[in-house]
C-alpha cells in the first residue's frame, strides 16, 4: 500500500462534475457501494438530473441487507417511494419486464475483482436484455480494489459456466467492473449499445487502499480491501466442508473446522511470499459450523503486491484434502474453479497453478486492448 493517497474520480463523480444527463426512462442498478466522493448516493445524485423511475437490486440488494445466497423480492424503497426490481431471486421474470420498459440503464456498483462474485453477471445480463431491446446501457466505472496489474487464478472452462463464473476469465481478471463490461460486449458479442464512463485519478497500480476514496463494504462479508485479496484464494472453501469465516469479523481470511489439524497444515504448506498464516480458533455466529468451536487458519496479507491469493488457497486445500479424511468436496467447487481438474485422485497442486498460470497469461494479453487505463 502506498504512503500517499491518490485522489480518484469515480464515473458517477464524473458524472456530477460535468452535468451528464440521460434521456428518457432511466433505470438505476445499484447498491450501497453506489455513492459519490463525499457519499451522497447515485441515486439522489440522478434524481435530480434525470427521470429517474425504477431501482435494481443485485444479489444482497439495492441497500445491501440481504445475506449471501438469500432471495431478493421486489418492493417499494422506503427512501425514495422508487419501485426495486431485484435482479436477483425468484423475481426475475417481473424484473426484466420493468428493466425492458426503459430507455436507458445504468450500472454503479463496486466490484471486488473475483470472478465469482456475482454482480459482474447481473450486470452483463441486463446488458444482454438491453441489446434484445435497443436500450442504452451505461456503466459509471469504479476501481478493481485488486489493483488492475495482476491476473490469477483459472480460466474457466466453459462447460463449468453458471452464475459464480459465466464466461472464460480468470478468477482474478484485474479489470475495473467499465472494462469488463466493454470486453465481455466484444468477446461474448452481447452487442448492447454501451457507454462507460471512465474515472479520473485511477492508474493500474492502485488498490483501493491506494486512493482516497472511502471503501464501503460491497456485500456482507467482504468488509475491507485485505478480505477482497483472500477471498481470491479462500472463496474456493464454500465448495467443502470447511468455514470459510462467515459469520465471523473476519470473512475469508479465515477458514477452518472443528476436526481441522491446524499445526500439521501449516507445516505442510510452509510460508510464502506475501502472507502470514497463523493458527486461530473461532466460533461462527451464523454459516457453517454455527456456535461450534473451529480450529483454524488465519491469512494475513504482509505484500500485497507479492501475494498471490489463488495459489494460496490451493495449497491449502489440496494439503487439508490429503491429510483429513472428514474433508469434503462439493460439484460447487467445480463452479468455483471452473474447472473439475481438481476432483482427480492425480492433482498436484503445484502443477495445477503453474499450467493454469500460463492460460491466464494469454487471456490478460489479450484482455489489454480493453483497458481505460
Amino acid at each position: 500500500m502506498k504512503t500517499k493517497k491518490h485522489t480518484v474520480l469515480c464515473g458517477a463523480d464524473i458524472v456530477a462534475k460535468n452535468n451528464i444527463d440521460f434521456y428518457g426512462k432511466c433505470g438505476l442498478i445499484t447498491n450501497p457501494t453506489g455513492v459519490l466522493r463525499d457519499l451522497t448516493p447515485t441515486i439522489d445524485m440522478l434524481k435530480s438530473r434525470c427521470n429517474l423511475t425504477a431501482l435494481f437490486g443485485p444479489e444482497h440488494g439495492v441497500r445491501g441487507d440481504i445475506q449471501a445466497g438469500e432471495n431478493v423480492d421486489s418492493h417499494t424503497d422506503k427512501r425514495t417511494g422508487l419501485p426495486v426490481f431485484s435482479l436477483y431471486g425468484d423475481s426475475s421474470a417481473v424484473s426484466e419486464e420493468a428493466l425492458t420498459a426503459l430507455d436507458t440503464v445504468i450500472f454503479d456498483i463496486q466490484d471486488v475483482g473475483a470472478r465469482f462474485y456475482t454482480y459482474a453477471y447481473t450486470m452483463t445480463d441486463s446488458m444482454k436484455l438491453c441489446a434484445e431491446h435497443g436500450i442504452r446501457f451505461v456503466v459509471f466505472d469504479r476501481p478493481n480494489p485488486l489493483g488492475g496489474i495482476k491476473a490469477e487464478g483459472t480460466v474457466l472452462d466453459r462447460k463449468f459456466s453458471s452464475f459464480v463464473g459465466r464466461f472464460p476469465t480468470p478468477t482474478r481478471p484485474g479489470l475495473t467492473i467499465g472494462e469488463f463490461a466493454k470486453m465481455m460486449n466484444d468477446t461474448e458479442k452481447i452487442g448492447c449499445d454501451l457507454t462507460v464512463i471512465p474515472m479520473e485519478g485511477w492508474s493500474r497500480d492502485l488498490t483501493f487502499d491506494d486512493t482516497d476514496l472511502v471503501f464501503i463494504q460491497p456485500s456482507p462479508n467482504i468488509p475491507t480491501t485485505d478480505t477482497a485479496f483472500a477471498y481470491i484464494g479462500t472463496c474456493i472453501f464454500e465448495g467443502t466442508n470447511l468455514s470459510e469465516g462467515r459469520g465471523t469479523t473476519k470473512p475469508f481470511e479465515m477458514i477452518g473446522a472443528p476436526w481441522l489439524n491446524t499445526d500439521a497444515v501449516l507445516k505442510a504448506v510452509g510460508q510464502h511470499e506475501g502472507i502470514i498464516l497463523r493458527e486461530c480458533c473461532f466460533t461462527p455466529t451464523f454459516s457453517d459450523y454455527e456456535g461450534e468451536l473451529c480450529c483454524g487458519i488465519q491469512l494475513h496479507v504482509t505484500n500485497r503486491d507479492t501475494f498471490s491469493p489463488f495459489a494460496t488457497g490451493i495449497r491449502l486445500l489440496d494439503t487439508i484434502r490429503k491429510t483429513h479424511s472428514k474433508f469434503e468436496m462439493t460439484p460447487f467447487m467445480a463452479e468455483l474453479l471452473g474447472t473439475d481438474e481438481i476432483f482427480s485422485a492425480e492433482f498436484d497442486a503445484e502443477a495445477f497453478i503453474a499450467h493454469e498460470a500460463k492460460k491466464v497469461k494469454e487471456w490478460q494479453d489479450q484482455s489489454k486492448q480493453w483497458y481505460l487505463y
